[in-house]
């Protein structure tokens, strides 16, 4: 029998812990739940941070903070430094691409994204294939940092319904 439950956090590396903060808090309501690694105790690096993150030796944990979202798994923020450091992930790259988050309001969350230093990639789009639907949208767009995130919404049945009685986990 299979003993996981679901997502408990997703962790995401920054430039800049406060802004990376400041983004979650402003776009989706998070909240701080504690630091792990609060700036004032770091940096932390050698042999240990290189073995247990498998990072190249000579990177440093800068900071490492804890977010609660208001409903769904946590977002951890890592900030580090270090000799192969490279810039976010595209959804090309191999490799964990994007977080989707699922909104109530699809618009009102592009507006949060937005005003909180966001960009989207494109207008809202429909959703396709098995799950399409009236009002069933979602959209690219990059953190300010220039990770990618989803934001979706799927308020209408969905066409995979009528093939299958296993449904998707919506938040």
């Amino acid at each position: 029998m299979n003993n996981i439950r679901g997502i408990d956090h997703i962790g995401l590396t920054v430039p800049d812990l406060e802004l990376a903060t400041s983004f979650f808090l402003e776009a989706f309501d998070a909240e701080v739940l504690y630091d792990t690694l609060p700036r004032s105790e770091g940096p932390k690096g050698g042999a240990v941070t290189a073995d247990r993150r498998g990072v190249p030796h000579g990177t440093q944990e800068l900071a490492i903070r804890m977010l609660r979202l208001p409903n769904g798994p946590g977002v951890e923020l890592f900030e580090f430094s270090g000799p192969q450091q490279r810039d976010p992930a595209l959804p090309c790259d191999l490799g964990w691409q994007h977080v989707a988050l699922y909104a109530e309001d699809l618009d009102a969350a592009i507006r949060a994204v937005v005003d909180a230093g966001g960009r989207m990639l494109s207008d809202p789009q429909p959703l396709p294939g098995p799950k399409s639907g009236p009002r069933n949208r979602f959209v690219y767009c990059r953190t300010p940092w220039g990770s990618t995130l989803e934001l979706l919404s799927y308020p209408d049945e969905q066409p995979y319904t009528e093939q299958t009685s296993l449904r998707r986990w919506r938040p």
